[in-house]
């Protein structure tokens, strides 16, 4: 059941969106969120061991709702900033349709996964999924998901630099979900 509101109240709750700084129109207010989750854990919290390198090292599933309006595609990258030197890359995979509202757990390292997207290159020059290992304390995996505004077809492999150059004119908008996990 759609609920419309008064004309005074629209307005209002749009002053209030441009007083507190924030983008606001009116149909946004009846669209859902754009959000990330897995039902494997809760944002900001421990992921399970199956997810690291030398416990299973399964990719996590993956959930998404309310992609924004003209989403073509999507791209997904997991990273450690707290890895020693460097962000740690984890994940890329790219080419993932649109109509798509998650990813499963335990995904194939192979570079192309029909009817689910194309795998790229993580820190340690291999395609798909390598699950954390940090080498000391609890390190944080940021899962960043962009809503893209066309179907890129781009060729396996690429690293994530290359994944955020080839994306960087087509970003609608993106989420972010955290897991950790300790060495």
């Amino acid at each position: 059941m759609l609920t419309v509101l008064p004309p005074k109240a629209v307005l209002a709750i749009c002053a209030l969106a441009v007083f507190l700084g924030m983008q606001f129109t009116p149909s946004a207010a009846l669209a859902q969120d754009f959000e990330l989750t897995s039902p494997a854990f809760e944002n900001k919290s421990t992921m399970p061991g199956e997810f690291a390198r030398k416990r299973g090292n399964q990719s996590p599933p993956l959930q998404w709702v309310g992609l924004p309006e003209g989403t073509q595609s999507l791209a997904l990258i997991c990273d450690d900033p707290d890895a020693p030197g460097r962000r740690w890359v984890h994940w890329v995979i790219y080419n993932i349709p649109a109509d798509l509202n998650g990813l499963e757990q335990g995904l194939p390292t192979d570079e192309v996964i029909e009817g689910v997207g194309t795998q790229g290159e993580n820190s340690w020059k291999e395609i798909g999924w390598d699950g954390p290992q940090p080498p000391n304390g609890t390190h944080r995996y940021y899962f960043k998901l962009y809503a893209l505004d066309a179907v890129l077809n781009l060729e396996p492999g690429l690293t994530k630099s290359e994944l955020l150059d080839a994306i960087d004119d087509h970003v609608i908008d993106y989420v972010k979900l955290m897991g950790k996990s300790a060495g």
